[in-house]
């Protein structure tokens, strides 16, 4: 898999003349790999494309894969940013999400990543469980702040169909999530996140001053990125293409210097659609002047008409750059983001 992620690289090179700025691994378990195999995918990025000075890495990790050790070699590879899947400091909540870690681990963790000299990380963090009161929550979110996290990304509670949980759920082995319940666990994560000083740039993600994720802002800014591996998707411009999913099939055709991918050019209507969802979420909100650029004055004329009646309720903000959305229309973000869609 790695000498077909190597090559899946330089394959790829002569396609992208972007400068690449940010590098991320994620999209499985990373930290399974070798601190050598990591090295070996870094060291061709290098060698294939035009890298930044100082390019933000990032390594998705599970707390029971850190240890002191094994972070201080991700170090020393030029990892420079960990991203770890802690989801809750509560270990009753981490069994009812089938989580294999516990919470001795979600902490010890962050001790060994700060000794090993990562200043810039980010937790996970799910809400919204059957088993999560409002005091559990906020019993959450007081580590955070007392641990002076970084970054922190938040979710709702989501079923996701084939998983343990969701089948659990649906056997009743499980009980079932509150969606009214969630609304109150997000009010109560915005006014604790505002309270201590955090920075809330995106709708599900936090940070302190200066910490935020430039990989992922990469998504929401539109910014073309290239992806490497089973199921990876890439965006340029009006093109997005997905690699196969299958492992197997995914070397094969690597080996046969060819690219298993699919690709599909995106019309103005979707392009529309995908840049209103993720500004949006974005504290920028929709940009005036992009909307006028990309798609003409007569575009950016006929949302301002749509989006009058958000502002007048007080779900959206419009400045003389942008519209975003209020504190309030941040809990119907998606709802009021589908009002706006060319169909």
């Amino acid at each position: 898999m790695i000498a077909a992620l190597s090559h899946e690289l330089e394959l790829k090179a002569p396609t992208f003349s972007e400068p690449i700025e940010t590098i991320y691994f994620g999209g499985g378990t990373p930290s399974l790999l070798q601190t050598s195999e990591l090295s070996t995918l870094i060291d061709t990025i290098h060698a294939q494309f035009d890298v930044i000075a100082s390019p933000e890495i990032t390594l998705e990790a599970n707390p029971d894969d850190i240890d002191l050790e094994k972070a201080v070699e991700w170090k020393r590879a030029g990892i420079n940013r960990l991203s770890i899947g802690i989801q809750s400091f509560d270990s009753h909540i981490l069994q009812w999400m089938n989580r294999v870690h516990t919470a001795e681990q979600a902490l010890k963790c962050i001790d060994n990543i700060r000794e090993a000299g990562f200043d810039n990380f980010s937790i996970d963090l799910i809400y919204g469980s059957p088993q999560q009161s409002l005091k559990a929550w906020e019993k959450d979110l007081s580590l955070v702040f007392k641990l002076r996290i970084p970054h922190i990304s938040c979710y709702a509670l989501t079923l996701e169909e084939k998983t343990a949980l969701h089948h659990m759920v649906k056997s009743g082995t499980r009980e079932k999530v509150n969606p009214d319940h969630q609304a109150d666990c997000f009010s109560l994560l915005l006014k604790q996140m505002h309270a201590h000083g955090y920075l809330h740039y995106e709708i599900s993600n936090f940070c302190i001053p200066n910490h935020e994720s430039k990989h992922n802002k990469s998504y929401w800014e539109g910014k073309p990125y290239l992806g490497i591996g089973p199921s990876a998707h890439s965006y340029q411009t009006n093109t997005r293409c997905w690699n196969v999913s299958n492992n197997i099939q995914y070397i094969k055709s690597i080996e046969e210097d060819k690219i298993p991918q699919e690709c599909e050019m995106l019309t103005a209507k979707q392009q529309w659609n995908e840049y209103i969802m993720t500004s949006l979420r974005t504290a920028e909100g929709i940009n005036k002047k992009r909307i006028s650029d990309q798609w003409g004055d007569k575009a950016c004329i006929a949302l301002n008409e749509e989006i009058k009646r958000f502002v007048l309720t007080g779900k959206m903000i419009e400045t003389e750059q942008n519209w975003k959305l209020s504190e309030e229309g941040k809990f119907l973000a998606d709802g009021i983001a589908a009002e706006f869609f060319k169909i």
